[in-house]
């Protein structure tokens, strides 16, 4: 491969050419990686504007040749994700792009490494990075079975346009020290609910006895791999938490998934207890990085 210096240039998902040339990346990276190189909430965000997509591109070789899409970054809210097609790393091409957007980004920014590999490290400490969170995947498998129990007394599953609100208001006190999920809005919930994998079905919500919502288990399913999406307890200490694993996990098994699949703090021992304790198991590691105005 001829190595040759990426252009960094603008644009925009609500585009379709530079939609499907992004897709094809994403996917490329996936089947490389094993894990998508952008998280939901940064997707949403370039999708409605709050987020800016740069693509990095290769000059053609001749001038009958088209360009060549080596790499993207979402860049805004604070926060950056990146992805080099695998076929170009170890060109330069992280380091170009890293060069170009920091020069319009100064001050604090955020920067998630999905999976913990040692170029991602290598950019990091080259910019001024500093490691300040991970986060596991855990997984577990799932066996296929017809002796599905009904939900438990009490949980029920989401409605749409009637529970939206109500879940936000419990989801922002539940995740309100938490720096992506506890901001999420109904228009995010909105724009999720529009995703193909959405399924009111697969979103599970526990219940007092007085009607109110007092936790919740959000799962994602894509094809025989499933999610444990996202899930709250509002009043801790009642064992909540386990109940809406196991409501979760039957209902992962009723859609014949094969495969669970979740992510949590690294520091949340408790919950990494319960987790394991239900038979989940390291996957992957992401890796958030900071670096501070002065860098």
């Amino acid at each position: 491969m001829t190595v040759r210096t990426p252009v960094l240039r603008s644009r925009n998902l609500a585009d379709a050419a530079p939609r499907a040339a992004f897709d094809r990346l994403v996917r490329r990276a996936v089947a490389g990686d094993g894990a998508s190189p952008f998280n939901d909430q940064a997707l949403i965000d370039a999708g409605d504007g709050s987020r800016s997509l740069v693509f990095a591109v290769a000059p053609p070789e001749s001038p009958s040749a088209a360009e060549l899409l080596v790499g993207a970054v979402l860049i805004g809210q604070g926060e950056l994700e990146l992805v080099v097609d695998p076929e170009w790393r170890g060109t330069g091409v992280g380091t170009a792009m890293l060069t170009g957007i920091l020069l319009d980004a100064p001050g604090d920014l955020l920067a998630w490494a999905h999976g913990d590999h040692p170029a991602s490290r290598a950019l990091a400490t080259r910019f001024g990075f500093e490691r300040v969170r991970t986060l596991l995947q855990l997984r577990m498998p799932l066996e296929p079975g017809d002796d599905i129990p009904p939900l438990p007394d009490g949980i029920t599953t989401f409605r749409p346009d009637i529970d939206d609100a109500e879940w936000v208001e419990l989801n922002a006190r539940v995740f309100a020290d938490h720096p992506e999920q506890g901001r999420i809005t109904v228009d995010d919930v909105r724009a999720r609910r529009a995703e193909p994998w959405f399924d009111a079905g697969d979103f599970l919500l526990a219940r007092d006895d007085a009607g109110r919502m007092i936790g919740y288990n959000w799962l994602k399913i894509d094809g025989e791999s499933g999610e444990i999406y996202v899930i709250g307890v509002g009043e801790p200490g009642r064992g909540l938490g386990r109940q809406l694993m196991v409501a979760g996990l039957d209902r992962l098994r009723e859609r014949g998934v094969t495969t669970a699949s979740l992510y949590v703090e690294g520091d949340n021992e408790r919950a990494v207890a319960l987790y394991r304790s239900l038979g989940f198991t390291d996957h992957t590691v992401d890796i958030q990085y900071r670096r501070g105005a002065t860098a």
